[in-house]
């Protein structure tokens, strides 16, 4: 019997981020129903994991660390949102993703305690967002490191598309790895 070959990890496996440069009708309803539906679609792709299969890598970053990256990136989102929304276009604080990826807890605490935290985040995240009025996602911040003015719609776009791609990520892992 051939020997089964694990293909190379694609680089977007929920495709690329496509950003728009309009906001479409139905727009915010999609987004806003994928953010409040990405900490359930984790905890199923997580779900029958030993913690040893935790710590199987998809490409530079163990499946720990995908989990509990989610939880700091989306924490950062929901608060650069609340600035944008009670601030005149403040400027957030970039972080590096990889060094917070390498502290002590996202290598070896629990994932479920990034469940958590993504859990009560999202539902209180989705729950700010049904309460604005349209307007309110024109609200922007400026992002240093890209020098954008960044309104919340595209703030909504991109954390849809980030809990898919990362989910996709495990999802490829427990397929080709494990």
């Amino acid at each position: 019997m051939p020997e089964r070959t694990t293909p190379e990890p694609p680089q977007f496996p929920a495709g690329p981020f496509a950003p728009q440069t309009t906001l479409g009708a139905g727009d915010l309803r999609v987004w806003i129903g994928e953010i409040e539906q990405a900490p359930e679609r984790l905890c199923r792709a997580l779900s029958g994991l030993s913690d040893a299969q935790f710590g199987t890598k998809y490409k530079n970053w163990t499946i720990r660390q995908i989990a509990h990256h989610l939880a700091d990136s989306h924490l950062n989102a929901y608060v650069r949102c609340k600035l944008a929304l009670t601030e005149d276009r403040p400027t957030v604080k970039p972080y590096d993703e990889s060094l917070w990826s390498a502290l002590a807890d996202a290598q070896h605490a629990a994932v479920e305690s990034s469940l958590h935290i993504l859990s009560g985040l999202h539902a209180r995240w989705t729950h700010l967002l049904r309460s604005l009025p349209d307007a309110a996602f024109e609200r922007a911040f400026y992002h240093p490191e890209s020098r954008e003015v960044v309104p919340l719609w595209r703030v909504l776009a991109s954390y849809a598309w980030h809990g898919r791609h990362h989910t996709a990520q495990i999802e490829w892992v427990k397929q080709y790895k494990l």
